[in-house]
């Protein structure tokens, strides 16, 4: 549904950022192991479950008691390179990597920040499987600094140096969940902005501005997982919400502005429901089992629900008919909000309502009818049921009474997870005060005045000195160079420009335009390595392939992995003619065209040039094409 542009001063949108990227030095944050990620099949796995504990104050962090609930199991997957006893929680951590905390001490001095005296590394509980100790080791190395973004100062409250988490690989059906642990423990900054951002675009451009910086280092990897964005989203009427994961720049304009939406849809609901004297108190937990209503259904759903000899329990929603089908962002209904906490405090599948097109399940009106009868809903009423075992069912509506209760009063502060089409969906609720605690096993480490000031002394260039110098080493025009600058690629268009031998003008362009064209295009661009970009140039630096074929090229490595450029010029058909190849061709064409190069004399050129260029587009360069012409026609 379209939706009009919001006046986001009016409504009083607040953003903060939380930025991570994973450092590019040679070991993990607290082991000699390298950081790299493995293919091949693990040499080692073992299993645990993770449990929640009591803070030293007594209390249990509510986002990990909602992990353990799930009931999950971990698989652990490692191999012998990239994990060690470390990793898989048997042994100690080492000393904290001190190239990884210089490496953020460098960006928060290059973000105005004040340095720590001394590290003090922290647990942070994360209950979720991605970490075999159940915690996440952070550090703060710098606090409150900040950079200048379309003419504005945006506050930076820290930077912190921390372990990524171990990536999940599979879930299956027994509640049983595959991480791999090679990334665990790859150090990562995560930057922290003030909630001082009030539209969507400016998210976008502070987001964009701080990833510069970060490469601006020279000390960070590039590609898919390697950065991830956090926002901390809220509404003066609303709530502080917190969405994980965006992956992309591009998406998070996308993100708050539906989070907006949402929040905006939200508030009108609690406010619909107070004027019909809706309370939480109003709902109940009132669960009625109606299996025997659906026992001759014609439901695949249901159907196959009922051939497990499962149950279907129904729940009354009272005054909020026409208010769960009510959309909140798009393709999201509130339905959604009631469906995704069922999902994961009931463990089903999804649910039913009576606001959504029940017919397309193949769900009758006579059962629906059947339906409102036996739980005694009002017209007024909205009806949600679900199919599951007894037990899951029942959690699942309770869990969507709940949700329904929590409308009645506002909106829920929690954590949302990013989907690639800019949605979110609930993750799990807000962690508490009891996450954090002190790590007992690795010592503080100062950061002396000198060390902080050879680091001040050696900072990379200002963006506006960059700007001057490949302006000024690389003739490049204004656009490009200004393209570059905001590029991930920079520094590798200059270590291609100074090997390669081929027109920075098409590197450049290449690196800024082409590859973002591809992406559009559903290219899996990330794919393609900085070794294999080089690759590529070299081979067109030294004649082994054609300029034009590039991007093919360069596609084709995108979707084949593990592939070399000779791989992808033998399966493209690009390998170069030889120049006496090339004379053959040319002479046929210019016996084909011996009447037009007559009639057109010198002019015939630009005709003969074109038909030469589209039979051997890709294997042979045009500059060579063009000599050779000009010698066959004399």
């Amino acid at each position: 549904m379209s939706k009009p542009s919001l006046d986001y001063t009016k409504i009083g949108l607040k953003v903060g950022l939380e930025i991570h990227q994973q450092l590019k030095v040679n070991s993990k944050l607290f082991c000699s192991c390298s950081p790299e990620l493995f293919k091949e099949e693990p040499d080692i796995t073992f299993l645990r479950r993770l449990r929640p504990t009591q803070s030293e104050l007594g209390q249990v962090d509510p986002a990990a008691y909602f992990e353990f609930q799930k009931g999950n199991k971990i698989l652990y997957e490692a191999n012998r390179t990239s994990s060690c006893l470390v990793e898989m929680d048997e042994e100690p951590p080492h000393p904290i990597n001190m190239d990884a905390v210089e490496v953020v001490l460098t960006a928060s001095l290059m973000m105005n920040m004040q340095p720590v005296d001394e590290v003090h590394v922290m647990r942070k509980t994360v209950i979720d499987g991605s970490n075999t100790t159940g915690f996440q080791r952070t550090t703060i190395i710098a606090l409150d600094g900040w950079i200048v973004v379309n003419g504005k100062t945006i506050p930076m409250q820290a930077a912190s140096l921390e372990e990524d988490s171990a990536r999940k690989t599979a879930t299956h059906e027994d509640k049983t969940t595959c991480y791999r642990i090679d990334r665990l423990g790859i150090p990562l900054i995560e930057v922290t902005t003030a909630p001082v951002i009030y539209s969507p675009q400016e998210a976008q451009e502070v987001a964009f501005a701080i990833g510069r910086i970060l490469r601006d280092t020279g000390k960070v990897m590039r590609g898919l997982g390697t950065i991830r964005q956090d926002l901390n989203v809220s509404l003066p009427n609303g709530a502080l919400i917190e969405i994980k994961g965006v992956q992309t720049l591009d998406l998070i304009s996308t993100v708050v502005e539906y989070e907006a939406q949402r929040q905006l849809g939200l508030i009108a609901i609690k406010d619909e429901l107070a004027n019909h004297n809706i309370t939480p108190n109003t709902l109940k937990a009132e669960l009625v089992e109606v299996t025997n209503i659906f026992e001759a259904t014609k439901s695949k759903v249901l159907r196959k629900a009922l051939d497990k000899n499962q149950t279907v329990f129904a729940v009354k929603l009272i005054g909020f008919a026409g208010l769960t089908g009510r959309e909140l962002m798009p393709n999201f209904r509130f339905g959604s909000e009631l469906s995704d906490r069922a999902k994961f405090w009931g463990r089903v599948g999804g649910i039913f309502h009576t606001d959504e097109a029940l017919a397309n399940y193949g769900i009758t009106p006579q059962e629906i009818t059947l339906l409102r009868e036996v739980v005694q809903a009002n017209p007024t009423d909205a009806v949600v049921f679900v199919a599951d075992t007894a037990q899951n069912s029942q959690d699942a509506l309770k869990a969507v009474i709940t949700r329904a209760q929590e409308a009645c009063l506002g909106i829920p502060q929690e954590t949302r997870t990013a989907k690639d089409d800019g949605t979110t969906r609930y993750m799990r609720p807000r962690p508490g005060a009891a996450r954090m605690y002190p790590e007992t096993d690795i010592p503080p480490q100062p950061l002396t005045p000198q060390l902080v000031q050879t680091i001040q002394t050696h900072l990379p260039e200002s963006a506006d000195k960059k700007f001057q110098r490949l302006s000024k080493q690389y003739s490049l025009n204004e656009k490009l160079t200004k393209q570059l600058l905001d590029s991930e690629y920079l520094s590798l268009f200059e270590e291609i420009a100074q090997t390669s031998g081929v027109s920075v003008a098409t590197i450049a362009a290449f690196l800024t335009e082409t590859i973002k064209a591809l992406q559009r295009d559903g290219i899996p661009t990330a794919q393609v390595t900085d070794e294999q970009i080089s690759c590529i140039f070299r081979a067109v630096g030294c004649g082994e392939l054609a300029k034009e074929a590039i991007a093919d090229v360069f596609s084709w490595l995108a979707k084949n992995e593990d592939k070399t450029v000779s791989d992808a010029v033998s399966a493209l058909g690009f390998k170069m003619f030889t120049e006496t190849e090339l004379a053959v061709i040319i002479d046929r064409i210019v016996v084909a065209n011996k009447v037009q190069i007559e009639k057109l004399g010198k002019n015939a050129m630009g005709m003969l040039m074109g038909a030469v260029m589209k039979e051997v587009r890709g294997k042979a360069s045009p500059d060579l094409v063009s000599k050779l012409l000009k010698n066959a026609v004399g």
